[in-house]
């Protein structure tokens, strides 16, 4: 542990929050003088406190123990760059503009790689009354089926969710072109663009 790092990063999230050393001390239970002296690097919060810590700056204790914060690269709003992180064990979708640390059931995700549809693995994709009418004779069983679909544009994203038990049938209103996302719990992220 880098002792300077963890010590301007607290007094970053503390000035951030708008803490006095005196007012985070007390939440801790420690001396404003402890507090001086682990922002100035002479010191580290005892191992006990790190929980609290991370809890009151709402930060990632992994985080705080590298004393590094970085902030998300600015993307301009292209919803195309979209992640998805999909959760192996309960299959739980988070999505993020950027990069970011993510969740669940207690392991750390990273984000599905979006995989180009070859021609056999393609959706149906049919034009009816201004929407995008999507079909597949994909598999739908519990094991093996398509847990979603999304049409990502520059501006918005439109998700359908899918269960094992219906036939892929889903309509997504046709209110631009974009790049059409599904997600097949055997074989990942798929795209094509319509």
């Amino acid at each position: 542990m880098d002792n300077v790092k963890i010590g301007q990063l607290i007094y970053r999230l503390r000035k951030e929050n708008r803490l006095t050393q005196l007012q985070l001390a007390e939440q801790l239970g420690v001396s404003d003088k402890a507090v001086s002296k682990w922002e100035r690097g002479m010191g580290c919060p005892d191992v006990s406190l790190l929980t609290d810590l991370s809890n009151i700056f709402h930060v990632d204790l992994e985080k705080l123990l590298s004393g590094e914060m970085d902030e998300n690269e600015i993307l301009g709003g292209n919803m195309k760059k979209m992640n998805f992180y999909i959760c192996p064990a309960c299959g739980n979708m988070i999505t993020a503009m950027t990069d970011t640390n993510v969740s669940c059931c207690g392991k750390k995700l990273s984000p599905q790689q979006p995989i180009k549809a070859g021609e056999d693995e393609k959706l149906n994709v049919e034009m009816i009354d201004d929407n995008y009418f999507i079909t597949s004779n994909h598999p739908m069983t519990r094991e093996h089926y398509i847990a979603f679909t999304a049409l990502l544009t520059g501006d918005s994203i439109m998700l359908r969710k899918q269960y094992p038990e219906w036939d892929l049938q889903v309509r997504i209103p046709a209110f631009a072109h974009g790049k059409l996302l599904w997600y097949c719990t055997k074989h990942g992220l798929f795209y094509q663009y319509v």
